[in-house]
């Protein structure tokens, strides 16, 4: 009997002792301020152009896979000149919204951090990149056994610092704070409210902290913590007062028993970042838990907008020709083998076949949300366009010339592995959800994102309208 005992106290010392090495990082990534300084604008930048075309992007989950393929698609719409006077502007100099989660927050942030025509070195950057060999992955090692038992293998010292030391260079959200800066929303999961958190100031005031001080790769490795793989992101929420007051807007969510569903939850949350004296730390995962297209932003400042063109500026509604919105989505969707036989799945292969129905299921039902959403606010925006005067659309143009309220049309269109043909969807299938590839994998998945926009004729014709309304003629796409 000794024996086994002894057996079992040695194992259990062990454990122990282990488990006092797996420390983890789990500090928050915010500091608490003194007062409320800065709250999100609700509107969009004005670039300065004519205004004609103004596009927005979000960009999925699924790891590397997502930010290649949303690369793909960022360097398609980059090659592609909608105008040469006064100067020379491509899709991308139009690019005012900029949304992910995930793996596809990885390349929105570098978007945002770059900007159009600088972005191109994120695959050296980050798609050919071994990112995995600074991150713990073996489930075998009992060091990371302990660690997922406490909440994640891998904590803030893995991939945010390999983030903030090898892609962001150190930079947080001050560097966004710019006039050419297009708006950038980063969805994480907020697990206590279960709502997605959009990083913004307004999400941040709610905290009496400080959006700017956050750092970019922080708010990138929340959105791609993926449960027990990484340990969830913290956020205090326990500061001292800052004289934080409610948005108007959030006030009017709460109280209004006709306000969206997914408004009012969000509202709720904010709340409780300031209200509820139990809540000490919020604990953020994977965007994909609440929102895997990450269109979460995008609905949430268009809900709250005062006016009915928010977030565009008054200006910017009057000017628009062509609103162009494109939702990646770089979900695999194979044809699993256990379906053409007889004999059901099990456990290994129906787990996966779990998390694949309720990401696709997500997907569709936040494509259909966005797209109801924006139909309603194009009619708005056409109802308010109607409804000015000629003096003030001269006001607000510049001229009356050739006006028309009614000419503005907005264009929402969803990139999948779907739109291709059988063979290369396979192919496309086969790349694995995970933070390296190797570099056939990257190309093959950027090429698919460059397809997916040459190939689409909803975005075709909008870009061939606003280049023919520019004077610019020939095929939009090099070689096409």
């Amino acid at each position: 009997m000794a024996k086994p005992l002894s057996r079992l106290i040695g194992c259990l010392a062990l454990m122990l002792a282990i488990s006092g090495c797996a420390t983890r990082d789990t500090g928050p990534i915010n500091v608490f301020t003194p007062q409320v300084t800065q709250v999100s604008s609700h509107f969009i930048n004005d670039f300065g152009d004519d205004g004609a075309l103004v596009v927005g992007v979000s960009f999925s989950g699924g790891g590397m896979r997502a930010a290649a393929f949303a690369h793909g698609v960022l360097s398609a719409l980059d090659e592609t000149v909608i105008d040469e006077e006064p100067r020379r502007r491509k899709v991308t100099d139009s690019i005012r919204m900029v949304s992910g989660t995930s793996g596809g927050a990885v390349t929105a942030a570098y978007f945002g951090y770059r900007g159009p025509g600088e972005f191109h070195d994120f695959r050296e950057r980050f798609l050919a990149q071994d990112v995995e060999a600074t991150l713990r992955t073996s489930m075998a090692a009992p060091g990371n056994l302990i660690r997922a038992w406490q909440g994640g293998v891998n904590d803030r010292s893995g991939f945010a610092d390999w983030l903030d030391g090898n892609l962001f260079d150190g930079t947080t959200y001050a560097h966004f704070n710019h006039d050419r800066a297009p708006e950038i929303w980063l969805t994480a999961s907020d697990i206590y409210n279960g709502v997605p958190f959009i990083f913004t100031h307004d999400t941040f005031a709610a905290l009496c902290s400080d959006l700017d001080q956050v750092r970019i790769a922080d708010a990138v490795a929340a959105s791609a913590a993926f449960p027990v793989a990484f340990a969830p992101i913290d956020v205090a929420a326990n500061g001292p007062d800052c004289g934080y007051a409610r948005p108007s807007w959030l006030t009017r969510a709460i109280d209004d028993p006709h306000a969206s569903l997914r408004l009012r939850a969000h509202a709720e949350a904010l709340g409780t970042y300031r209200e509820d004296d139990r809540l000490a730390t919020v604990r953020l995962l994977d965007g994909g838990l609440t929102d895997n297209i990450g269109v979460t932003g995008f609905a949430l400042e268009r809900a709250s907008a005062d006016t009915p063109f928010g977030p565009l500026t008054a200006e910017q509604a009057v000017k628009l020709q062509k609103l162009l919105f494109i939702v990646t989505d770089a979900g695999k969707a194979p044809a699993p083998e256990w379906g053409m036989r007889e004999r059901g799945p099990g456990l290994a292969e129906l787990v996966p076949a779990l998390s694949h129905t309720a990401i696709s299921s997500s997907v569709r039902k936040g494509f259909d949300a966005l797209a109801m959403a924006v139909r309603a606010w194009q009619e708005e925006i056409i109802h308010f366009r109607c409804s000015l005067s000629a003096r003030e659309v001269a006001r607000l143009r510049g001229s009356a010339a050739g006006w028309d309220c009614r000419d503005v049309s907005i264009t929402v269109e969803l990139l999948s592995f779907r739109d291709f043909e059988p063979e290369y969807q396979q192919e496309l299938n086969r790349v694995p959800t995970r933070l390296t590839l190797d570099a056939r994998q990257v190309d093959l998945v950027v090429e698919a994102g460059r397809r997916a926009v040459r190939e689409n004729a909803a975005i075709s014709e909008a870009v061939t309208r606003i280049r023919r309304s520019a004077g610019v003629r020939g095929a939009p796409w090099p070689g096409y």
